[in-house]
């Protein structure tokens, strides 16, 4: 992210145990209407979300924003495909990293940026193994248990 002033409005906690994050990228994201309202009320989940490159671009795929309560008829379909917006350039650059390098692209976190556009953290992630994952609990248990010591509440 370019600077830290936003608005969180979900993220995807799993990315990290799930995947090493090589690369961060933001990006902009085509909604409707009803999708904007319902997101500034801060409901939506990228839990089971991920992007797929067709056709020259990018979209996000699973992600969860519920149709907006006062919506009618005009409401939006809570888990439909959603357009990633991407320079050329950047998409041509994952599509490579992607079939090549045998990476996946994971949406981190969505959130409304300081000009009240909605943007998609999006990441270049490659999977962990089950070692992997043990490796990093214990790794975060130790400094955990480091710190209590420290602290002296022991």
């Amino acid at each position: 992210m370019k600077n830290e002033n936003f608005q969180l409005i979900t993220t995807n906690r799993k990315a990290t145990h799930e995947y090493f994050i090589s690369e961060r990228l933001e990006c902009g994201i085509a909604l409707k209407g009803t999708e904007i309202k319902s997101l500034r009320e801060s409901r939506a989940s990228l839990n089971e979300a991920y992007c797929r490159i067709k056709n020259g671009e990018v979209f996000l795929i699973g992600s969860h924003i519920p149709t907006y309560e006062f919506g009618g008829w005009d409401n939006h379909i809570p888990e439909r495909d959603r357009k990633l917006l991407l320079h050329k350039s950047e998409i041509r650059r994952l599509k490579r990293s992607v079939e090549i390098k045998g990476m996946t692209l994971v949406p981190l976190k969505m959130y409304f940026n300081d000009k009240g556009k909605v943007k998609v953290e999006i990441g270049l992630a490659k999977g962990k193994q089950l070692h992997d994952k043990r490796a990093v609990l214990a790794e975060k248990d130790g400094k955990r248990e480091i710190e209590r010591l420290r602290k002296g509440n022991w």
